[in-house]
């Protein structure tokens, strides 16, 4: 199958229009979206939260981890599945699973149940982000990859600057729960756009049909290939760097240093502007420099923000130097995830593009889960918890990029 061809519910080719492959960029997008709007929309309701169940921060970031975690089964289910299906049921039936999840969530009575029910919403959700990534890699092949991945971050890039903005004008007119079902609401719309808008992108004649012992072989061919498990890695625990941030900021930020609900949500969509912004500039670059190079040139950058970080809290140079330096490090995680992605896929078969996707990022979240509740068990009264979480994930990234690069398999990092 050809990088611009698309396939329709009969899987039979046919070539798309701009205006075709501009509208399916968009709900791809939209859809990549999900992750960001199910974590970031409730961002400033986390101390409410807490007040109101009357339990700890680290109870409430439970919540947080279990839709992480969710995610990534969700991911490690419906990748394989696609590629055994093909892409549309899968992605269907997780849209009408997450909006009645997100609608539970709402009427949570306690944290421990809403734990749960934010795992439920996590798993299906994940379906809709691993068959992104699978559709991405049915239709487009070689450095084309990188500059799609970055455009649908430019398109899932305004949510999280949108989505804790919103969260908190909600939170002014209602309570959490109506955040909860604010979400419900929009996976709805994400459906409606599915089925109106998405066409099958794996044709019968290019799944996979090896059943459960296929799926868990080419799990183990991916877990050894270097070059895969080199990318896989730096953006699994690039990306956990940045879920410290998340789960750290709300309690960091309006806590440690006075930032209001509102004051919070512009920094923290000034922070996911600079992502989006520097994904836009290594899609420009795709073409002329290697997506090795901008990974490293990326998390070179992240490690470099989360160094400041950790210098500025302990010489207490206040607030300000904070916010720079979550600035920079998106900034570089902007450059990152995106080539780390394009790596992971790039060159992998339709048979296998799912398989590929789910277990990229089952390490993403799974990382992510574990990375985001240890900034608070040192407690909220100070940022060096969440500091010292983000600059060591970020060396590690960068540690495990270099070492697993270096062979003959691996993507080419060295400088022009």
């Amino acid at each position: 199958m050809t990088a611009t061809t698309v396939q329709d519910d009969a899987a039979a080719p046919a070539r798309t229009t701009g205006r075709r492959r501009g509208l399916l960029l968009l709900i791809l997008g939209a859809l990549s979206a999900i992750g960001p709007l199910s974590i970031d929309m409730y961002l400033p309701a986390l101390p409410a939260i807490r007040g109101e169940m009357l339990t700890g921060a680290a109870q409430v970031q439970l919540t947080l981890t279990a839709c992480l975690i969710g995610v990534s089964v969700g991911q490690l289910i419906a990748g394989p599945l696609s590629d055994v299906r093909g892409r549309r049921i899968p992605l269907i039936t997780g849209l009408v699973a997450y909006a009645l999840a997100s609608l539970l969530c709402a009427f949570a009575p306690s944290v421990e149940v809403l734990v749960g029910l934010r795992l439920l919403q996590g798993i299906a959700g994940g379906a809709a982000l691993v068959i992104v990534r699978a559709i991405v890699r049915d239709l487009y092949d070689g450095p084309a990859i990188a500059r799609i991945f970055a455009t649908l971050m430019l398109v899932s890039g305004l949510a999280p600057i949108l989505a804790p903005i919103a969260g908190a004008q909600l939170l002014l007119v209602t309570s959490w729960r109506g955040v909860f079902v604010s979400l419900s609401v929009a996976g709805l719309i994400l459906l409606a756009a599915v089925l109106a808008g998405v066409r099958e992108t794996l044709p019968a004649g290019e799944r996979n049909d090896g059943g459960l012992r296929h799926t868990l072989s080419t799990f183990g061919v991916l877990l050894r290939d270097r070059s895969f498990m080199a990318a896989a890695m730096a953006g699994g625990l690039g990306f956990a760097g940045m879920f410290a941030y998340i789960s750290g900021s709300p309690f960091v930020l309006q806590e440690v240093y006075g930032v209001t609900p509102s004051g919070f949500s512009v920094i923290f969509a000034t922070n996911a502007l600079g992502l989006t912004v520097m994904a836009q500039l290594g899609g420009r670059f795709a073409g002329r420099f290697s997506a090795a190079r901008l990974v490293l040139i990326g998390l070179l950058l992240s490690l470099a923000g989360a160094t400041a970080l950790v210098a500025g809290v302990l010489a207490g140079l206040g607030l300000a130097v904070v916010v720079a330096s979550l600035f920079t490090l998106m900034c570089g995680a902007g450059l990152s995830l995106p080539g780390s992605a394009a790596l992971a896929l790039s060159g992998q078969r339709p048979q296998v593009a799912g398989s590929a996707s789910a277990l990229l990022g089952l390490l993403q979240f799974a990382l992510g889960a574990v990375a985001a509740p240890l900034v608070g068990l040192a407690g909220t009264g100070t940022a060096l918890p969440m500091a010292l979480v983000m600059a060591g994930l970020t060396a590690v990234a960068l540690v495990t990029f270099l070492v697993l690069a270096h062979s003959r398999q691996a993507p080419d990092v060295s400088p022009a």
